[in-house]
């Protein structure tokens, strides 16, 4: 299969190319480059006869139409997306332009390349999204998120990914495009950008700075292995029914301060400070506004109709995560002087 992956050179969408071409699929890495994408992600994979890459921006419609005459997929996987809340408040406009006129520019772009190749049985529009347009949830540990909650977005980034979802629900409907649909949980793991929560308080902590937690650290998400997500999305792709849609999470809850301390104990045992335990390091610090009180996935569809589970529990994933953030340091390293990086944003209210 040829799949065409918007935001391969991305946190999530690296995880799926690597994956796809170890898998035998040829990729075709749709990226613009923005700030938080990186090349070096996909460096294990840039030699393969099985990979392309083209520079391009899903806000430019003639890019799109180019990039899929010329390669002429069998699929595409959508990641391609502002994800940062912090960075939505202060700029919505940017989520605005992309995730949704970018997602529509996405959509058009396949449904002409799809009806000019006379509508294959075979094609597939697999869109990618997050639990956070669902809203937030109480306390109470038996309420999650099914397939069909309704979207209660509370942040421009949560609004704009809500839209892009409707769009593409409406694209399947209206022009019965091939569409498939998926909402993930919090992921982390190896070659997560340094400004969102995991990889922050890893590089604090290495650094001796405080641990920044919003408010009293008592949201709650439910935290996703990058590698496992990329296995599921590539499972939705190749076996879940048109029109489908799959929520996938960790199956690992746990607060904010609950993850943070985790974090902390591993790297105690793994790289222990002279200045004591790195939890000493935890600051609590204003609250986002708007800060969702808990995201929490019942997997029950994707587990009973694929068959998929996460494969790895946190403390697992966390650990591999410290150990590929310890040996990796140039990568990290040279996307700390990026805009934003290491700067508290989101604090406009």
């Amino acid at each position: 299969m040829k799949i065409l992956v918007t935001g391969g050179a991305g946190f999530i969408g690296s995880s799926v190319v690597r994956l796809a071409v170890a898998r035998g699929h040829h990729v075709v890495n749709l990226d613009a480059l923005t700030y938080a994408a990186c090349l070096a992600n996909v460096a294990s994979v840039e030699s393969s006869p099985l990979y392309a890459f083209e520079k391009a921006n899903i806000r430019d419609r003639s890019a799109l139409d180019r990039i899929f005459a010329a390669h002429q997929p069998d699929a595409v996987m959508h990641l391609a997306a502002e994800s940062h809340v912090d960075r939505s408040i202060d700029g919505p406009g940017t989520f605005i332009e992309t995730n949704i006129t970018g997602t529509f520019n996405m959509l058009e772009a396949a449904r002409i390349y799809w009806t000019g190749r006379g509508k294959p049985d075979s094609f597939r529009f697999h869109h990618i999204s997050t639990d956070e347009v669902f809203g937030s949830l109480p306390g109470n540990p038996e309420v999650k998120f099914t397939e069909e909650t309704p979207y209660d977005p509370r942040s421009p980034y949560s609004a704009s990914k809500a839209a892009s979802d409707h769009l593409v629900r409406a694209w399947g409907e209206t022009y019965s495009l091939p569409i498939v649909l998926s909402n993930c949980s919090n992921n982390y793991g190896p070659f997560h950008f340094p400004e969102k929560l995991v990889p922050v308080i890893i590089l604090n902590a290495l650094a001796g700075k405080p641990l920044p937690i919003y408010g009293d650290g008592s949201n709650v998400r439910d935290w996703l292995y990058v590698e496992d997500h990329a296995d599921a999305l590539l499972l939705v792709l190749e076996k879940g029914p048109l029109g489908r849609s799959y929520n996938i999470g960790g199956e690992n809850e746990r607060s904010n301060l609950e993850l943070v301390r985790t974090i902390c104990t591993i790297l105690d045992e793994k790289r222990p400070s002279a200045a004591g335990s790195y939890a000493d390091l935890i600051t609590f610090v204003t609250d986002r506004p708007g800060h969702d009180a808990r995201y929490a996935i019942d997997p029950t569809r994707i587990r009973d109709e694929l068959g998929w589970r996460p494969s790895v529990t946190i403390e697992e994933g966390l650990a591999r995560t410290v150990d590929w953030f310890l040996s990796n340091e140039d990568w990290w390293r040279a996307l700390q002087n990026r805009a934003g990086v290491g700067e508290r944003l989101g604090v406009t209210a």
